[in-house]
């Protein structure tokens, strides 16, 4: 995780010094240039004041300032500093798994998800961070670590800086949905291996390991688009009034890149299910094929297990008792009435 300096918010409004432990990175940014990093003093006066030293307001450029919210002494010392009204503040701190996008003036703010880089073999890594935007700042905090946020920042200090705070969150939502894109290809090529199994079966094929296999893709798909659907949902809502200053930059590239990972959500979960529906139907198919056997087996057996009860019967009387090769006979009694019924399944065509 990156990290500018070890910095809890610990302020003190007597002495007006402020000593961070909170503080993760503050920039400052300019269209397509190196971005500043900037002291806690120029961060602190951004956030009391709502300006910036002369050097810093002369440029045309925007901030961006991200918090660890994991100390509880943060969560309380944070509502004197950030110049928001009590809603957006709570919903800074707020640990709830709730994502959303609001706005309230010229203030922007909501939660929205992070999601590392998966395998079927490990767990996801589901987080949210939320955010406060203004047409000059943009003010995040998370609770764990934020792969999206530290991924665009390792950009932004490369030079790839956006026009404004607005298009910085559209690249963080872009880059959420290229790395659950990604999961989605993973994913699929898990299917393309158990198609593969499925269309060119043999004796070694293990049925019961491809059906743990199909379960584990289908679950995890559920579970990306359980993650995206909310995204999709805020993109997708036509009474969601956003200021005109972000509206453009806001849904610029995102918006498509999000819709198309629920596309490619969607066709994910059609195959799994036709892929699960031709295992089943394999699977009945290799059941039937046993009871088949086991009927022919059974069938076969009847006539032999018939003869060996009668002569089984304690009655007097019973012939071949007295012939010195009356089980030789009775066994090719027992011989003769199997064949004669397997000719008669075989010319009926039931075998």
């Amino acid at each position: 995780m990156v990290k500018t300096s070890p910095l809890p918010f610990v302020f003190d409004s007597d002495s007006q010094h402020c000593h961070y432990k909170s503080l993760v990175w503050g920039v400052f940014c300019q269209f397509d240039q190196q971005p500043i990093q900037l002291t806690h003093d120029i961060v602190l006066r951004r956030l009391t004041t709502g300006t910036f030293p002369s050097e810093l307001a002369d440029l045309d450029g925007w901030c961006w300032f991200h918090f660890d919210v994991t100390d509880s002494s943060f969560q309380d010392q944070i509502i004197t500093l950030l110049p928001f009204s009590e809603e957006v503040q709570q919903e800074l701190i707020n640990f709830e798994r709730n994502i959303c996008l609001e706005s309230e003036g010229r203030t922007i703010f909501g939660a929205f998800p992070s999601l590392n880089n998966t395998t079927l073999e490990s767990e996801q890594n589901i987080n949210l961070w939320r955010f406060a935007l203004e047409p000059d700042l943009l003010l995040t905090t998370s609770s764990n670590t934020a792969t999206t946020l530290e991924i665009t920042y390792h950009k932004l200090l490369h030079g790839m800086v956006p026009r404004s705070p607005a298009a910085l969150v559209d690249k963080i939502l872009l880059e959420f949905a290229s790395i659950l894109r990604k999961d989605s290809t993973y994913l699929d090529n898990q299917l393309d291996r158990i198609e593969d199994m499925l269309l060119t079966p043999d004796q070694h094929t293990d049925l019961g390991h491809i059906n743990s296999s199909l379960g584990i893709v289908r679950r995890r798909s559920t579970e990306l688009r359980r993650i995206l659907a909310p995204v999709n949902r805020i993109f997708s809502d036509e009474e969601l009034d956003l200021p005109d200053w972000a509206e453009d930059d806001l849904h610029d590239h995102s918006q498509r890149q999000v819709y198309a990972a629920m596309d490619d959500l969607l066709a994910l979960q059609e195959r799994a299910r036709s892929l699960q529906d031709e295992l089943t139907s394999i699977q009945t198919e290799e059941t039937n094929q046993r009871l088949y056997l086991v009927s022919i087996g059974t069938t076969l057996m009847l006539p032999a297990t018939f003869v060996t009860g009668f002569f089984g019967m304690n009655t007097s009387g019973m012939f071949l008792t007295g012939s010195p090769w009356g089980t030789v006979e009775a066994g090719g009694v027992c011989f003769l009435f199997m064949v004669g019924t397997w000719l008669i399944l075989k010319f009926s065509k039931l075998l």
